[in-house]
């Protein structure tokens, strides 16, 4: 069974009015309109959970895919736009973010099965003057263990997005800010969230494969499934297709660029109505290419997630080696998310999440119980700091372990 809603809706106070949380609130829930009873029993648990959450995080929009042996579910909640009554179709396209970053490991991995490279291989060996290029490795890259500092962190660039969104980057532009700061640390001592691996891995696929980046991409694991919504669109193209949702951003990007939460006094000002989020819509998601920039639905990035994660892409051996070379995200917590090559393990699930440009994707498989979750929501973080669409897909995924 498949429940499928859009009805929830709310509508959200223009530009300089009170945000009106109970109003809002008592809106969502009374948009739910049909007959719950025939709704499988985490759904209904779930359901006015996601309705508080996006109140208490301020998430204008948000689309829930559910596959499990407990029952399907896809729903829409909110709106499409802040100051409409438009609900978001389920079949929108959405920026994935750093989803993306699987997709482009993928097929760094699909070229060590093919002999065109080793996990082991320097960086240099395709790429000249990168900062401990010779005894960086492409596994370093995929595991996000190489120590170059993350160009996502930079305060010019961040002032940059700000005051230009519009701004076209190239992949060398990105990598000098990236080199213009020391490395976090030698290769393969810690570990550290860079976007700065990914990008290298997007030139290393065009390198070795003789093409773009995207063309690669879809040609190796987008076309042999027949989707057509899943993609990297041109650096240069900004749009997102329709139909789609808008995108707000809290704060600025240089607020949030160390720290996803605003300050107190900032987190108060958006719960009053003072502060109001910026559409940024259609804000240039090139700053993130190979690391970030992909576009999907939540449908194909379903299927593209069951076979990433229960097998399909790689041969046995390399998709063991994948999902078994972690390194936690907190040690001291047993419960805590790893980073394997280029994809995440929650707990017996495995995936990613994404962020950039008014958008958070949750995209996970548990390969045990062929369950898929895949959640998106039309802003990156919330005031707090916690991403809606992550926060959301926690929840479900508690709900979904309950007897």
């Amino acid at each position: 069974m498949v429940i499928v809603r859009s009805g929830l809706r709310t509508r959200f106070a223009s530009r300089g009015h009170v945000f009106a949380f109970t109003l809002i609130l008592s809106m969502l829930l009374s948009g739910c309109g049909g007959d719950d009873s025939s709704d499988p029993a985490f759904v209904s648990a779930a359901r006015p959970q996601v309705v508080q959450l996006m109140s208490d995080m301020q998430a204008p929009g948000a689309v829930v895919y559910v596959q499990s042996p407990k029952g399907n579910w896809l729903e829409s909640f909110g709106v499409a736009q802040r100051g409409t009554g438009a609900t978001i179709p389920t079949n929108a396209n959405f920026r994935v973010g750093s989803v993306t970053k699987t997709w482009t490991a993928t097929v760094i991995l699909q070229l060590v099965q093919e002999g065109k490279l080793s996990l082991a291989d320097p960086v240099s060996k395709y790429i000249s003057n990168v900062p401990n290029g010779t005894t960086n490795t492409i596994q370093q890259l995929l595991a996000m263990r190489s120590g170059l500092y993350n160009y996502s962190r930079d305060l010019g660039f961040n002032q940059t997005l700000d005051a230009q969104p519009e701004t076209l980057w190239t992949t060398d532009e990105l990598l000098t800010i990236a080199y213009s700061h020391p490395e976090e640390f030698p290769p393969d001592t810690s570990f550290d969230y860079s976007n700065t691996n990914y990008i290298l891995l997007g030139e290393i696929i065009e390198h070795i494969t003789g093409m773009s980046a995207a063309d690669a991409i879809k040609t190796r694991l987008f076309a042999p499934l027949g989707l057509t919504a899943t993609y990297m669109p041109p650096e240069d193209n900004t749009a997102i297709p329709a139909p789609s949702a808008h995108g707000y951003l809290w704060g600025t990007n240089v607020e949030t660029a160390t720290s996803s939460a605003l300050s107190p006094a900032r987190q108060a000002a958006a719960k009053d109505g003072s502060l109001q989020p910026t559409d940024v819509t259609n804000a240039s998601a090139s700053w993130g290419w190979t690391a970030g920039s992909g576009i999907s639905t939540i449908k194909e990035l379903a299927s593209v997630v069951q076979r990433m994660v229960g097998g399909g892409y790689l041969n046995p051996d390399l998709q063991s080696k994948r999902l078994s070379t972690c390194t936690s995200l907190r040690p001291s917590n047993p419960n805590a998310p790893s980073y394997c090559l280029g994809i995440v393990k929650y707990g017996t699930y495995y995936g990613h999440n994404g962020q950039i440009s008014g958008f958070n994707t949750f995209m996970v498989y548990d390969p045990a119980t062929a369950t898929t979750i895949v959640i998106w929501t039309t802003t990156a973080d919330s005031p707090d700091g916690r991403p809606p669409a992550d926060t959301i897909g926690q929840m479900v995924i508690a709900e979904l372990a309950k007897p």
